[in-house]
């Protein structure tokens, strides 16, 4: 299990440090593989940021930060890793396969959750491998990341977030992108997010204040 992303990521594997150890959540020991990948991988950054595993530290951190955002999601799902946008997968316990959950993509800029009918086993072994673009973003990352060289690999706190969001009418273009605490970045996002959720389709969002 786990040859092809260990064959693949493996050698994409930054040097940088981690913080915390494997995180042996309760409900994330029971999915096939994720002991056995977490043991080897957790804490683990990729490819400048391109793709990180929590650990005991994030991951924890990153479950409050999806359930504040998307708190339809509040209790079927835990987030195993995030990317260079910030987005979080998460293994989802309200859809399985022959017993083994599939995975969820949250995204903050978008402000959406999209279901990969894949188990976490196989999103690692075959979706990241056969179809990292679309997964990762990957060249978008690419395109990215030769202007900003100096900022990676990305800290474990941070991210490439939007300036405007995707759902607030923001552009999908380098331009609208910005380097962002990972924390402060789901936390705004999560509140534009609920904020905007029962708008009529089209409607304007002049001004922005923060529930806290």
């Amino acid at each position: 299990m786990f040859e092809r992303f260990r064959s693949e990521f493996a050698p994409l594997r930054d040097a940088t440090p981690v913080v915390g150890s494997a995180w042996r959540d309760d409900r994330l020991i029971g999915v096939a593989g994720y002991v056995e990948f977490v043991g080897e991988f957790g804490g683990a950054s990729f490819g400048g940021g391109l793709y990180r595993v929590h650990d005991d530290q994030t991951g924890p951190r990153a479950l409050e930060l999806v359930v504040e955002a998307f708190p339809e999601f509040a209790g079927r799902m835990r987030p195993f890793g995030y990317d260079w946008l910030g987005r979080q997968f998460a293994v989802d316990f309200g859809r399985d396969d022959a017993g083994q959950p599939h995975v969820l993509l949250l995204e903050p800029g978008t402000g959406e959750a999209l279901e990969i009918p894949l188990s976490f086993a196989a999103f690692h072994d075959e979706e990241l491998i056969e179809y990292a673009d679309a997964a990762l973003a990957a060249g978008f990352f690419e395109d990215w990341s030769a202007g900003h060289g100096d900022v990676l690999p990305l800290e474990r706190n941070a991210c490439v977030g939007y300036r405007v969001p995707l759902f607030l009418g923001g552009r999908d273009v380098i331009e609208n992108l910005e380097l962002s605490d990972l924390d402060v970045y789901w936390s705004i996002c999560g509140q534009l997010r609920r904020g905007t959720l029962n708008l009529p389709p089209g409607t304007s969002v002049n001004q922005v204040a923060s529930d806290g």
